[in-house]
């Protein structure tokens, strides 16, 4: 097949490219804007992460399996903990080069393939190459664009379809059917999830169309683009009620499709990924083999399946829960019997030992050293990512604790960090008391009553409700967040940012507070889902459209 010349393929896909700009107010007088701040400014054009991407082409195309194109893409930076913040998707000329060459490389894939393009274009039974063409078109532009396309946008790409054959060798309707793909695949309506309805409402809010309501569920709880049953929904007006919503939404979350997507957000939140590429020195830990990094992952993937979707959970049972999978060698770090017959098995961890997630191994070894426990990162990250504590960054250039030669780590990093040192305001009063809760547990996440040959203490106090709450060790600790508000808060944080692809704004505060005391008095983790999409910030945006 002859490669389309370069400024040609440009001047066909100009038509795919119509956009209005992405920076400017549309609609909303200034009596208006006043009325909708309580809903944050947020783009109309979130990007595809390269997770969606994949997802998008393999339902659009009915392919399988995802194409792994994206997987020599150029990278985005990291903006924030999930990989879904509008604020960093851009298209770079590199990642748009990226685009243009996987686009092209999916259209010569589905066209080698008849059994591929009997997928997307009606058999021919006599009704002509340019009512098949139409129909390929008008089938396949709908889910590339996650909307019906236009009457005029159906007509440019039929004029596209029969501009194929000057430009591609071979099979004139083939090289029309692969013109036509590569031009869905690079137009912003594919990359971007554009959100174009321009009518305010009375209170100036922007209630978004059927169609973009259902991209922004399907891709909330799928991560790839709606089904036929949530495109005749959209089409139906079942989308435009709170009640219509929250029925489909329901309907996706009983979908094994939305487990992914539930692990996903768990995955970055608590960084399984560092689990994989855990060193443990072997002269200490002979036990722990490269294996344990994917076991850990699995465990963890196990676990927080059975806290949303058997034990209908929350944030109380992700802290507190007892119940573990294990395989042989996570067994025996644990200290129960190992399944028989099974891979993974279902085990109760002993309640004197264990309590929620952050008491299991891949935390605990994740932010422990290849020797030693390590109680800063460990109460960073607690800090961080279970309080939504503001801490500052590190000084530059600190050295490495000295061995705990004679002393207990805790008493280490008490010596060198603590109150009377020149860390004490961070690590004396946030840091170190979060992390001390973990002294129970060595690097690899065994439970342990001794370090260094002294007893552990695990003990501390630590700022919440308002005054300073005492604990005795990580069982305590772990149930002291799961009943507080600011843990809870933070979880619905975490959530809102994950579900709207952007950072929470002042704005979401009410919302968050609201959210965060009904996970704290037991929503689940669905149920919080489903508050998030019946609430105004999901169903509306504000009347100026905000480029990333």
């Amino acid at each position: 097949m002859r490669r389309i010349p370069t400024l040609l393929r440009a001047g066909a896909l100009v038509l795919a490219c119509l956009l209005p700009s992405c920076v400017g107010t549309i609609g909303g007088a200034p009596d208006e804007q006043q009325a909708v701040e309580s809903i944050p400014e947020r783009s109309a054009f979130p990007r595809l992460t390269h997770t969606q991407w994949e997802n998008s082409v393999r339902d659009v195309l009915r392919l399988e399996q995802r194409p792994g194109l994206s997987t020599s893409f150029t990278g985005d930076p990291l903006g924030g903990v999930f990989d879904n913040n509008e604020a960093v998707l851009a298209v770079t000329p590199n990642l748009w080069a990226d685009y243009q060459r996987a686009a092209e490389e999916l259209a010569a894939m589905i066209v080698a393939d008849p059994a591929k393009v009997a997928l997307l274009v009606p058999a021919d039974e006599g009704q002509g190459d340019e009512a098949r063409a139409r129909a390929f078109i008008e089938a396949v532009g709908k889910r590339a664009y996650r909307r019906p396309l236009t009457a005029a946008e159906i007509d440019e790409h039929v004029a596209l379809f029969n501009l194929a054959p000057t430009v591609i060798d071979g099979d004139a309707f083939l090289a029309g059917v692969a013109h036509v793909l590569s031009a869905f695949f690079q137009s912003p309506h594919f990359v971007y999830r554009v959100e174009g309805t321009r009518e305010p409402r009375e209170d100036g809010l922007i209630p978004l169309g059927s169609y973009e309501l259902a991209s922004r569920l399907s891709y909330l709880l799928w991560n790839t683009m709606p089904d036929d049953v949530l495109f005749d929904a959209a089409a139906a007006g079942e989308l435009d009620t709170k009640e219509g919503l929250r029925a489909h939404a329901e309907r996706m979350l009983a979908d094994p499709k939305a487990r992914e997507v539930i692990l996903s957000f768990h995955s970055q939140l608590f960084d399984w990924r560092k689990f994989e590429d855990l060193y443990k020195d072997p002269a200490v830990f002979p036990e722990f083999v490269p294996e344990m990094g994917q076991d850990l992952v699995r465990e963890a993937e196990l676990f927080v399946e059975d806290v949303v979707f058997a034990q209908e959970g929350g944030l109380h049972e992700l802290l507190t829960s007892r119940t573990a999978f294990v395989n042989e060698r996570l067994a025996a770090v644990y200290e129960v019997d190992a399944p028989s017959g099974a891979e993974f098995g279902k085990v109760e961890l002993d309640p004197e030992k264990r309590s929620g997630i952050l008491t299991r191994a891949g935390f605990l070894a994740a932010n422990g050293t290849a020797r030693a426990s390590d109680p800063i990162h460990r109460g960073v990250f607690v800090n961080l990512r279970i309080l939504c504590a503001r801490l500052p960054p590190p000084p530059n250039n600190v050295p490495p604790l000295p061995p705990a030669e004679g002393k207990t780590t805790r008493e280490l990093v008490a010596a060198h960090t603590g109150k009377g040192t020149c860390g004490a305001s961070c690590h004396g009063t946030l840091i170190n008391p979060a992390g001390f809760a973990f002294e129970n547990y060595d690097a690899i996440g065994r439970y342990r009553t001794e370090d260094n040959g002294f007893p552990v203490d695990a003990a501390d106090a630590y700022p919440l409700g308002g005054g300073m709450a005492s604990f005795d060790d990580a069982i305590t600790w772990s149930q002291m967040l799961a009943e507080s508000r600011e843990a809870n808060e933070c979880f619905a944080r975490n959530w809102l940012e994950f579900a709207y692809g952007r950072d929470a704004e002042v704005e979401d505060a009410v919302l968050i507070e609201k959210l965060g005391e009904a996970s704290r008095t037991g929503m689940s983790v669905k149920e919080l889902l489903l508050e998030l999409v019946g609430s105004e910030a999901f169903s509306t945006r504000r009347p100026v459209e905000v480029a990333p």
